[in-house]
């Protein structure tokens, strides 16, 4: 019966233990076929059927037996269906590619639900650094519980609900956060400057991320916030671009910092509306494949502008800067950014589950991949320390912002 169990598990997830079948698998349950490029790949593997066999009768052999001394040995019963999760996450685990999760039903809702730009939780961007595990509050939103509560950006998320969350994959954290509105989460962080942990309970409300903030700055220069790269992001972006246009506007700054990027199909529609005609990002797979998106619309920015970074912009963030800085349309103003030159894809399986994994590398228009290095801004300037934890920073304030307005007023007065 155990030994049955066991394979019955390694079955269900299509033995995907073995590379072979994992490909195969992923390319059926995604699209219901195989097609001819993924055979010819398929079929140019190694594996033999009889190397394909022993392999899978070693792996369920060795299961079995692990199986047989948890159900001797371990205190607590174990629910079958978290022991085939953690088969499936630990399979997905062994590629060591922080990016690269498996998601289970929930875990994916939540996914689909996060990059629609509607949510229930705590109302908080957060990152994690790939190399200690470590997870951080990045920008609570101010209208959003998070904020509300008394959360700093910096601040770094020790537990929720009692156990500890780092080196935890990032998705399966802010899976824990969220929630139904109206519940509490209790979550525990680490604040600098405190010599103990800080307790704190949110009550989880409904969330409309707020993707794009705008305003007229004095001498009529636009300033829009891009806090995340979501679907409703989009259209958001061009009404902001659209009114300070119609207003007048003679200079634009717009601000990426802390955004952790989002959406390649909106970041490309973004750019579209500001870039001329030309190659926006292009990304190159494992097999030398190469994908470009480029812009198509005619319209163009016809104003100076600045793009705004930190060390928390990634992934869509870095293209948008990259695009500026390649075509020399704008300057990059503020500090070097994150470093995330690779592409995810998310690869929906029958049962309502999911596998993220890494496929591909981007480039800028000029061929820079700029994984583990990041964008350098044209002029760098450091936020000032005392502003560091202010989730609210006033714009006469904030020093970066005030370099950026300077170039654009530079470039501005060169066409006068």
């Amino acid at each position: 019966m155990k030994k049955n169990f066991i394979k019955g598990l390694i079955t269900g997830i299509s033995s995907s233990l073995i590379i072979f079948i994992i490909v195969s698998a992923i390319y059926v349950m995604a699209n219901g076929k195989v097609d001819d490029a993924d055979k010819d790949r398929i079929e140019s593997l190694d594996y033999s059927q009889e190397q394909q066999r022993e392999s899978y009768k070693n792996v369920v052999d060795k299961l079995t037996v692990m199986k047989m001394i948890v159900d001797n040995y371990f205190l607590e019963d174990v629910d079958p269906e978290a022991f085939a999760e953690g088969i499936y996450k630990g399979f997905i685990n062994s590629l060591d590619d922080p990016y690269s999760t498996y998601y289970t039903v929930d875990e994916y809702k939540a996914l689909i639900e996060s990059s629609s730009g509607v949510y229930q939780g705590i109302g908080s961007t957060v990152s994690q650094d790939v190399k200690t595990g470590i997870i951080t509050i990045v920008k609570p939103f101010k209208s959003g519980p998070a904020f509300e509560a008394g959360l700093l950006p910096g601040d770094i998320i020790y537990k929720v609900e009692g156990e500890e969350v780092t080196g935890v994959d990032l998705t399966e954290v802010v899976s824990k956060m969220k929630g139904k509105e109206g519940t509490k989460v209790n979550i525990t962080i680490m604040r600098d400057g405190e010599t103990k942990p800080l307790d704190f309970t949110i009550t989880r409300r409904k969330i409309e991320v707020p993707t794009i903030e705008y305003k007229m700055l004095e001498d009529k220069i636009g300033y829009i916030i891009i806090s995340e790269f979501d679907k409703v992001t989009v259209s958001q972006f061009s009404k902001a671009v659209d009114e300070l246009e119609d207003n007048g506007m003679k200079g634009l700054v717009i601000d990426v910092r802390s955004n952790p990027g989002g959406l390649l199909d909106a970041v490309v529609k973004m750019l579209d509306r500001l870039l001329p005609k030309g190659l926006i990002v292009y990304t190159e797979d494992k097999y030398g494949n190469r994908e470009t998106e480029e812009a198509k619309d005619s319209i163009k920015l016809n104003v100076p502008l600045a793009v705004l970074i930190n060390g928390n912009s990634a992934s869509a963030s870095e293209i948008f800067a990259g695009a500026v800085q390649d075509y020399e349309i704008g300057t990059v103003v503020g500090t070097t950014s994150f470093g995330k030159g690779i592409v995810q894809k998310v690869i929906p399986l029958s049962d309502g589950t999911a596998i993220k994994l890494t496929i591909s590398k981007y480039f800028t228009p000029k061929g820079r991949n700029i994984h583990g290095t990041g964008i350098k801004p044209d002029i760098e300037v450091e936020l000032d320390e005392e502003l560091l934890k202010e989730v609210i920073i006033p714009l006469e304030k904030d020093n970066q912002l005030q370099e950026a307005i300077k170039a654009v007023k530079k470039q501005i007065n060169k066409l006068k």
